[in-house]
């Protein structure tokens, strides 16, 4: 089965005006509407059996709120547990293959007053992890409240995936390198036995000469969202001259070499890349069918607890 692990989507009545503010602040291209139901239809033209939402908090207000959000959709598709107060119908995800459809994973902000009461209360809901974006939060990944969250986490059996590298959208913002996602887990998991973490966009956008050497030991997965394939900028000229190249298949290969199918995570980064020229990259690979089926959704189905 194909699973894309990170994915992003908005509530029906502000997706168009959400996306709209990233396509200007990012001066690219969207490739969905940013709805759950967008992102449903994407899936089933792609082919792809099971998407994973990835809501971030960008203040402390609204991971509460958020969260009782994504725990109705997950217990819609029979993935979770919703708040006592609401009780939707819920209905059977997936068959004996595995699940289908949607799958939330719960937000958190460092702010927040009481994160280990909060963290808890995403996994009684039946998360299976959490999403952290340290340079919208503003906040680097390895200073003690990303600690005590990872370490929460850690604890709790939640997986954590957390922007790495540049972001497009936040030029010379440095919160979330791989030298400092490095620290952060050798502090909370120095044996790399118990913390779960997922370093987006292949460990470090941007910056993937410095991922094997830094991340490839400590046991960290990497995803392959808004890395691969080609740039597409928005027709305002904002790029123009300046070289945002992506990953091609011998960079790809270099870090899949270090970090092996069992560490590496297709994801897409939807509405920001196109489906079906992210899953051609990896079906491009020099690599066997096996490895393929890890990479596409085997790894992601173990990690996730459901294989």
């Amino acid at each position: 089965m194909i699973i894309d692990f990170h994915t992003h989507t908005f509530p029906e009545k502000i997706a168009e005006r959400a996306v709209a503010s990233l396509r200007s602040k990012s001066h690219t291209v969207s490739f969905s509407d940013g709805t759950a139901k967008g992102l449903e239809e994407r899936n089933r033209a792609a082919g792809i059996d099971l998407a994973v939402i990835l809501p971030v908090a960008t203040n402390p207000e609204q991971v509460s709120h958020v969260n009782d959000r994504a725990a109705l959709l997950n217990h819609t598709y029979g993935q979770g547990t919703a708040p006592e107060s609401e009780s939707p119908a819920s209905r059977a995800s997936g068959d004996a293959s595995g699940p289908s459809g949607l799958l939330s994973f719960a937000c958190i902000h460092p702010e927040m007053e009481d994160t280990a009461a909060e963290l808890y209360r995403i996994h009684e809901l039946g998360f299976k992890g959490i999403k952290l974006h340290p340079v919208y939060q503003g906040t680097d990944i390895d200073s003690l409240p990303f600690l005590k969250i990872l370490d929460s986490c850690a604890g709790l059996g939640l997986t954590v995936v957390t922007h790495g590298g540049w972001d497009i959208g936040f030029p010379g913002v440095r919160h979330c390198m791989p030298d400092q996602i490095r620290r952060a887990v050798k502090t909370v998991d120095p044996e790399g036995k118990t913390l779960k973490l997922v370093a987006a966009h292949m460990g470090g956008w941007r910056i993937w000469e410095e991922v094997p050497e830094l991340l490839a030991d400590t046991g960290v997965y990497l995803d392959t969202s808004f890395s691969t394939g080609q740039f597409y900028p928005l027709s305002d000229g904002y790029y123009d001259g300046k070289d945002i190249s992506m990953l091609d298949t011998e960079g790809f290969m270099t870090l899949y070499r270090a970090f092996g199918p069992e560490r590496i995570l297709f994801g897409t980064d939807n509405p920001w890349s196109d489906a079906a020229e992210s899953l051609a990259f990896i079906r491009a690979l020099p690599i066997s069918k096996e490895e393929k089926e890890l990479v596409l959704g085997g790894s992601a189905l173990k990690l996730l607890g459901f294989a």
